[in-house]
């Protein structure tokens, strides 16, 4: 495309970065038709100010924004919220203010963490987003330590195009393992796959392949309130009750379990040479974070992206606790339970095999970029019948050494 001439309002706040922005920009000036401007004020208030005043009359914005969580009473909260954006973090905050100064038909392109995808936190900038735009392509970085190895980054990043006052259509979504794009692929698909249209958060689903674009079966369509079941982070805050917390156990101390105390879908308690403690005091003070004891099934909440799964469910089964009445879950634990009552033994397994599945996984893995796995995100997910949950966990329970093909193989055979 062809440009007359070209304006460029460019806002930095780094003196130093704005020496060199000068420099890049005037060498352009003399290959084509263009005038710049260097804005070195705060982008958040100038942004509010034009918006106030009507001043947006941007054709594209181009942004590489700051991440930082912004407090509820903040000033930039106060500000976005004078133009009626709600958002938690700079750079959804500066994602809704280019928007803004958009004018229809207008192009935005925005590399971004991709934690804006799922959670109710980022929900009304989603809205803001669906209201006022249509997302038209999504780039993902297949590896964020390969992609972004200098940046320390603990999340996914993605490359995101939005055109202002558009009619959505479908989204391109592309993928490449670094920023080489040396192994770029490409995809299409319905704006009803990548957003689900029964899904009241309003997630933003990433497919990668055309296998992924096919999210769960029709018969995987049940919420746990439906099942009656409730997920919920471990309450024990271990820094928190560090008084309370024991190496071994005693008469007067419940059973308390971290991640470390599952491996291969198994449970080792007590742990010995770890870090962790394996008990807290039953006390006044502790009553109410503990569980009844029984079976439970827990996911750790933090779980890498390159390994192998990111959902990792385990079984907790009470006979290692011996006569223990209740057992405490720290908060590095999503656990499965019966309005705070154990879950019965085949539910419970049958949960478990379901969250190990490759076709959850591959399901997580189209919402949520984050390197953990929030209760939220349990919650909101579809699941079997709770009479087909039973039957998985007894086909479980009848087969102690369960690999994943045979996870897999069974639930295809089930649910496919």
């Amino acid at each position: 495309m062809k440009f007359g001439a070209v304006q460029i309002t460019a806002f930095e706040i780094d003196p130093a970065i704005q020496e060199e922005l000068q420099r890049s920009l005037s060498y352009y000036t003399e290959k084509c038709p263009l005038s710049y401007e260097i804005v070195g004020e705060d982008f958040v208030e100038e942004a509010v100010n034009s918006i106030q005043f009507q001043k947006c009359n941007f054709t594209h914005a181009i942004l590489n924004p700051p991440y930082k969580k912004i407090r509820s009473n903040s000033r930039y909260r106060e500000l976005t919220r004078q133009v009626g954006i709600e958002t938690v973090n700079l750079y959804s905050t500066f994602v809704a203010l280019a928007i803004a100064l958009t004018q229809p038909n207008g192009q935005i392109v925005a590399i971004i963490p991709r934690s804006f995808c799922n959670g109710p936190y980022y929900r009304p900038f989603r809205e803001f987003i669906f209201a006022h735009t249509a997302i038209q392509h999504i780039h993902l970085f297949a590896s964020r330590d390969k992609a972004f190895r200098d940046d320390d980054v603990l999340q996914e990043t993605i490359i995101i195009r939005l055109e202002r006052e558009a009619k959505q259509g479908s989204v391109t979504v592309s993928t490449s393992t670094d920023n080489t794009f040396s192994d770029l692929t490409e995809h299409t698909y319905p704006f009803e796959q990548i957003v689900q249209p029964d899904n009241s958060e309003r997630f933003i689903h990433i497919p990668t392949s055309s296998a992924m674009a096919t999210g769960l079966p029709p018969t995987v369509r049940h919420t746990l309130d439906e099942l009656g079941i409730k997920v919920s982070t471990g309450p024990v805050v271990d820094f928190r009750l560090r008084e309370h917390l024991r190496e071994m156990p005693g008469p007067d101390c419940a059973p308390l379990l971290y991640p470390g105390h599952f491996s291969n879908g198994g449970i080792t308690w007590p742990a010995t040479g770890e870090k962790k403690r394996n008990a807290i005091r039953r006390s006044a003070d502790t009553e109410k974070w503990l569980y009844p004891c029984g079976f439970y099934c827990v996911v750790r909440r933090f779980s890498s992206k390159e390994e192998k799964r990111r959902v990792v469910a385990s079984v907790v089964d009470p006979s290692p606790f011996g006569d223990a009445e209740a057992l405490g879950f720290e908060n590095h634990l999503n656990l499965f339970h019966e309005n705070k009552r154990s879950l019965p033994q085949a539910l419970a397994h049958g949960l478990a095999v379901f969250l190990n599945s490759t076709l959850v996984d591959d399901y997580f893995r189209r919402f949520s970029g984050h390197t953990q796995v929030n209760a939220t995100d349990l919650k909101f997910m579809k699941y079997p019948s709770r009479g087909m949950l039973l039957k998985l966990g007894k086909w479980a329970m009848r087969n102690r050494k369960i690999t994943q093909a045979m996870i897999d193989n069974r639930i295809h055979a089930l649910f496919t």
